[in-house]
């Protein structure tokens, strides 16, 4: 067993061991173009392994901010971590390299190609899925994101070339957070820019790390979270990468919240906007970043008491929390799904909403009726789902 090998395996023994994270350089044997042993010169990341009974397979590297000169490892790197644990995501927090520190663009994009490859290479020891490494960054670790979300088959001058980096550095999904993008727009960082480009910093460089100009059909999967309040990376920077998504036909999802100022992580006490860590929770699990699951075709008519209803849904929950959830448009008591959009095989829970007004009689405080039962007392309403589903015709009674 090669030297390498011997500390893979040290390491790994020494994570799930203990609750505490274990610190991995990416380079053990030293990063390029470091000046000095420390750990602001050694770039790493901690390791925060999901729970045995929770994990999923999945895993995230998170980027914390700090506008390229420091980095917010609690709430925008530990909490991230100990988030993505709680819904059985392993997690690893990147210690990248900052100009602060005399290191200056590519260094940063070698450091993150480098924790995505490490990641995917030691795939099999970490438990996960090589094709389900997400990464995740904060305001200038959103401008990493992005960079690894779009620069990942970019060869930087300088980058080392053992048998880590030919694993491919593109991550599965991304989820820029508050970003910095642009480096040349008026809405730009001003800060970022000058800690990554350095003394270097031209107009051309600049452009050249304006990720809004980068996105291309390859550009993986990207859920954008963005406060209107924030004035120090403002809103146009999130936009500019969202449309840049859309134009390359890239799935994406884009979340703006009118309040919260710049840099408030998942905020998890504001009873508004701590809200949209769950919608990131909600868009990898109908990703199938958290499971993946083989889904159908399916279609079918929806009645409430022998009638069609007007308009509603229906919901197919499996009963593994990780798996997608799909939901049905019913119209004029059809509904239909394509095999990319339809439930995953297997038990799924129905449940059915329509318009009260398709109860004569009926009020209720919204105007409409959800069920998870087929009919009062009756109980959850299961459905096994097989391939190439059949026409179901559901029948609500009330």
């Amino acid at each position: 067993m090669n030297k390498l090998s011997l500390f893979t395996a040290a390491l790994f023994l020494t994570t799930f061991a203990f609750a505490e994270p274990a610190k991995v350089r990416l380079w053990p044997d030293g990063a390029p173009g470091a000046k000095s042993d420390t750990d602001k010169d050694q770039p790493f990341i901690n390791v925060w392994p999901a729970a045995k009974e929770k994990a999923n397979g999945a895993a995230f590297v998170v980027c914390p901010g700090g506008g390229y000169g420091g980095l917010a490892a609690d709430h925008e790197g530990v909490q991230v971590a100990k988030w993505f644990n709680g819904i059985g995501v392993s997690a690893f927090v990147l210690h990248y390299r900052l100009g602060s520190a005399g290191y200056h663009f590519p260094t940063q994009l070698i450091d993150v190609q480098r924790a995505i490859r490490h990641v995917r290479a030691n795939a099999k020891q970490y438990g996960i899925d090589p094709q389900r490494i997400g990464i995740i960054g904060f305001s200038a670790g959103g401008h990493l994101t992005s960079m690894a979300a779009t620069m990942f088959d970019e060869k930087p001058a300088g980058a080392t070339n053992d048998a880590v980096d030919q694993v491919s550095a593109r991550p599965d999904v991304a989820a820029p957070t508050y970003p910095v993008i642009s480096m040349i727009e008026d809405y730009g960082h001003k800060g970022s820019r000058k800690n990554l480009l350095g003394p270097n910093d031209n107009d051309e460089l600049a452009k050249h790390v304006s990720t809004e100009t980068r996105v291309t059909a390859n550009t993986p999967p990207t859920f954008i979270f963005q406060t209107d309040e924030d004035t120090v990376v403002p809103a146009e920077n999130a936009v500019a990468f969202y449309l840049a998504c859309r134009k390359n036909k890239v799935p994406a999802e884009l979340h703006i919240y009118r309040p919260g100022p710049h840099g408030v992580g998942l905020f998890l006490g504001d009873p508004v906007l701590g809200t949209w860590s769950g919608h990131l929770r909600d868009w990898l699990r109908n990703q199938g970043f958290l499971k993946p699951a083989k889904r159908t075709a399916i279609e079918g008519k929806v009645t409430v008491n022998g009638k069609p209803i007007s308009w509603g849904s229906v919901i197919f929950t499996p009963e593994d929390p990780s798996a997608p959830v799909a939901c049905a448009r019913v119209m004029g008591g059809k509904f239909k799904l394509d095999d990319k959009t339809g439930p995953v095989l297997g038990k799924v829970k129905l449940t059915v909403s329509y318009s009260a007004a398709d109860v004569p009689g009926l009020e209720t405080a919204d105007g409409t009726v959800a069920t998870k039962e087929q009919k009062p007392g009756a109980g959850d309403w299961n459905l096994e789902v097989g391939e190439n589903a059949k026409m179901q015709v559901l029948e609500v009674s009330r």
